[in-house]
C-alpha cells in the first residue's frame, strides 16, 4: 500500500458554532464563554470579561476544516467532532449546563447531517446530575451522534465515583462510544507560568482518570464500553510501571475496589496518537497494541499534530500497521463501517 492511498480518521478535533447564546445574561451567573467576533475570520473565546483564547474560522466553519482537511498530501477523510473543553460548564447549575449541552450537541448533529462522508459527531453531557447526562445521551444517540466527549474529572468527582457508573453503564448498553479529555487540571493553582497547566497538568489529569476507571472496577464491571483517552493517555505511560509496582506492593491501599493486576485492562481501552514524539508512540504500541491507537490531532489547537498522521507515518513499520493506527481503530471505537465514508 502507498501512503498516498491511507484512509485517515482523526478522532480528536473540537468545534464551537459560530455564535453562542449570551448564557451569562440569561442565567444570571458564572463564567460562560462568549465570543466577540472583533474581525473577520477571527474571534475572542472571552469568559467572564477576560480572554480565553483567540480563534479563526476553522473553529466553526465546516467548510474551511474540509478545505484544510484536504490541503495536505495525506488528507484527512473524516474528522470526529467534539466540542472544546472549556464548553463542558460542569460547575453550572445542572439544568443549565444541559441547555448548553443540547445547543452544543444540535450544531454538531447538522453538521453531521450536512456532511456525513467527512464528519462524525460527540456529545457532551450535564454529568454533574448523571440523571439528566443519562437523559441527554440517548437524545445524543436519537440525533445521529455516535459518543459523548466527557472531562477527566467531574468537579469533586474522579471517574471511579459510584454516582457515575449509571452513565458509563448507560453508555455501554446504548452503544456510545466515550472519549475522556482533561479538564480541569489539577493543581491549577501551582501552575501559573510557562503554560505548565496545559503542558504537566492535563497530562497528569489523564493519568488520573485512566487509573481512577480501572482501579475503580469500570473496565471490570463494563468490558463492552469503547473508551478512548486523549494526548496519547497523558503521563499515564509513562508511569504505568510505578502504577503497576503499587498495586503489587501496597494492595491494601490501591486494590480496594478491584483485586486485578492493572495490566488486564491495557488493550481495554484506546488512546489517541497525539505522543508529540515517535518513541513514545512506539512505546504505546508496546503497552496497549496499535489497534487500540487513533490518530487524533487536537485540530485546530496549537498543541495539536500540525501534519496529520505525520507522526504515525514516519514509523519505521509495516503500512498495515499504519494503517490501523489511521483508521481502523478509530472505525472499531466508534463501531462503524468505514465503508460508509467511501
Amino acid at each position: 500500500m502507498s501512503e498516498h492511498r491511507f484512509f485517515s480518521v482523526d478522532i480528536h478535533t473540537h468545534i464551537i458554532p459560530e455564535h453562542l447564546p449570551d448564557w451569562k445574561s440569561q442565567f444570571g451567573y458564572g463564567e460562560f464563554i462568549s465570543l466577540q467576533h472583533h474581525k473577520p475570520c477571527c474571534a475572542r473565546m472571552m469568559m467572564d470579561g477576560e480572554l480565553f483564547r483567540e480563534i479563526e474560522s476553522n473553529n466553526w466553519d465546516p467548510n474551511q476544516r474540509l478545505v484544510e482537511c484536504d490541503a495536505h498530501a495525506h488528507p484527512v477523510n473524516v474528522q470526529v467532532l467534539s466540542t472544546v473543553p472549556v464548553m463542558f460548564s460542569y460547575w453550572a447549575d445542572p439544568k443549565h449546563t444541559l441547555e448548553m449541552a443540547k445547543f452544543l450537541n444540535d450544531h454538531i448533529a447538522g453538521i453531521v447531517h450536512q456532511f456525513p462522508k467527512r464528519f462524525v459527531g460527540l456529545g457532551t453531557l450535564p454529568m454533574q446530575h448523571p440523571e439528566l447526562a443519562i437523559q441527554e445521551l440517548e437524545r445524543c444517540k436519537s440525533i445521529g451522534l455516535k459518543g459523548v466527549q466527557i472531562g477527566s474529572h467531574i468537579n469533586s468527582w474522579n471517574l471511579n465515583e459510584p454516582q457515575l457508573f449509571p452513565v458509563f453503564e448507560a453508555m455501554q448498553d446504548l452503544d456510545m462510544a466515550l472519549f475522556i479529555h482533561p479538564w480541569w487540571w489539577m493543581a491549577k493553582s501551582k501552575m501559573p507560568k510557562y503554560w505548565l497547566p496545559w503542558l504537566v497538568g492535563m497530562p497528569a489529569e489523564t493519568a488520573l482518570a485512566m487509573s481512577s476507571m480501572i482501579f475503580g472496577g469500570i473496565f471490570e464491571k463494563l468490558p463492552k464500553l469503547r473508551v478512548a483517552f486523549a494526548h496519547g493517555g497523558g503521563a499515564f505511560p509513562g508511569t504505568f510501571g510505578r502504577i503497576q509496582h503499587g498495586w503489587r506492593c501496597r494492595p491494601d491501599l490501591v486494590a480496594t475496589d478491584n483485586p486485578y493486576d492493572p495490566a488486564k485492562y491495557l488493550g481495554s481501552f484506546w488512546v489517541d496518537s497525539l505522543t508529540h514524539d515517535a518513541r513514545m508512540l512506539e512505546y504505546l504500541m508496546e503497552l496497549v497494541g496499535p489497534h487500540r491507537i487513533c490518530m487524533g490531532t487536537d485540530y485546530p489547537y496549537p498543541l495539536g499534530e500540525d501534519i496529520p498522521g505525520e507522526l504515525i507515518r514516519s514509523l519505521h513499520i509495516p503500512d498495515a500497521v499504519k494503517q490501523t493506527m489511521l483508521a481502523d481503530s478509530a472505525m472499531e471505537w466508534l463501531n462503524m463501517d468505514k465503508n460508509l465514508f467511501l
